[in-house]
């Protein structure tokens, strides 16, 4: 019986391993899942990673930004090891700032920005949200334009809310 049980691992690993990114090296795990070493390979974008990841190696690349949602579909992820990378420190870094929040909140201060000047050495852990810079999160520029509409639009809705206000209050009978 020991025989199919290590055949069967064997098999399982084997099968693991067939969606390992062609930049890294994937050694399958006896607890199951994979680990990852995209180390040191030059890497400009994040690969597509095998679902059962559970320890990444990304260090030592020429990682700027990390697309948002990039780790969603690795629920088996434990590990994340993304120091040395020249990282842009803006908003296109939030996700990975977040996500190293939730799970390792120490490797925020081993992460260090690339750029922009202000943020160079610095940290990722340590920089505000305002440092990151916005996103865009901001009304859209077909809206902005109409800002003093919007100023008039309130002073005649309160206006009427008064007027309707201080007509009420006369028609009211006094008892």
């Amino acid at each position: 019986m020991p025989t199919w049980r290590a055949l069967f691992l064997l098999w399982a690993a084997a099968e693991a391993t067939t969606d390992c990114p062609a930049q890294c090296t994937c050694q399958a795990l006896e607890t199951m899942g994979l680990w990852v070493d995209c180390g040191g390979r030059g890497l400009t974008a994040l690969p597509a990673l095998p679902a059962h990841t559970r320890h990444l190696l990304l260090a030592n690349n020429s990682l700027s930004s990390v697309p948002a949602g990039a780790f969603d579909y690795l629920p088996q992820l434990q590990t994340l090891d993304v120091t040395q990378n020249p990282w842009h420190c803006d908003c296109s870094l939030t996700y990975l700032r977040l996500w190293l929040e939730d799970h390792t909140p120490e490797a925020l201060l081993q992460v260090h920005c690339a750029s922009p000047h202000f943020a160079t050495s610095r940290p990722l852990g340590l920089l505000t949200g305002y440092e990151l810079g916005n996103c865009g999160w901001q009304l859209r520029s077909s809206w902005a334009h109409l800002g003093i509409w919007w100023d008039v639009a309130l002073v005649v809705v309160a206006t009427l809310g008064l007027a309707l206000l201080a007509g009420l209050l006369c028609v009211t009978p006094n008892s």
